[in-house]
C-alpha cells in the first residue's frame, strides 16, 4: 500500500509540459499530456541522461532534448531502434491534484 505526496495541481503543468520534482531518489519528471494523463518518470533520458522533462510531450511519450530518443511515459521504455528505459513513478488524480507515491520515490534510483 503506497503513502502519497501532494506534489501540486494538474494546471501547475500546462498541457504537453512538465516539471521537474527533486526527490531524495533523484529528479522526476512529471508530465502532462493534451488530455490532461498526468505521469511521473525519472528525469534523466537512458542514453546520455539528457533532461526529459524538458523535451517535447507527445502523446503518451516525451522526446530527449538532447539526441531526440522517445521515451514511453506509460512504461519508461524507449522506443523504435533506440533501447534503454528509466523508472516510472505511481501518480494519481484526486481533487485536481497530483498525488505521488512515497515508496517509489525512494526506490526510483535504484
Amino acid at each position: 500500500m503506497n503513502d502519497w505526496v501532494d506534489i501540486g495541481a494538474v494546471t501547475d503543468i500546462p498541457r504537453r509540459g512538465a516539471r521537474c520534482v527533486n526527490t531524495p531518489a533523484g529528479k522526476i519528471g512529471v508530465f502532462r499530456t493534451m488530455e490532461d494523463k498526468i505521469f511521473a518518470i525519472e528525469d534523466h533520458c537512458p542514453h546520455k541522461g539528457g533532461p526529459l522533462s524538458q523535451g517535447i510531450v507527445h502523446d503518451a511519450s516525451v522526446t530527449c532534448p538532447l539526441h531526440n530518443w522517445v521515451i514511453s511515459l506509460e512504461t519508461g521504455e524507449a522506443q523504435g531502434a533506440d533501447s534503454g528505459r528509466v523508472a516510472t513513478v505511481p501518480v494519481k488524480i484526486e481533487d485536481g491534484r497530483i498525488l505521488m507515491a512515497v515508496d517509489a520515490l525512494k526506490v526510483a534510483a535504484e
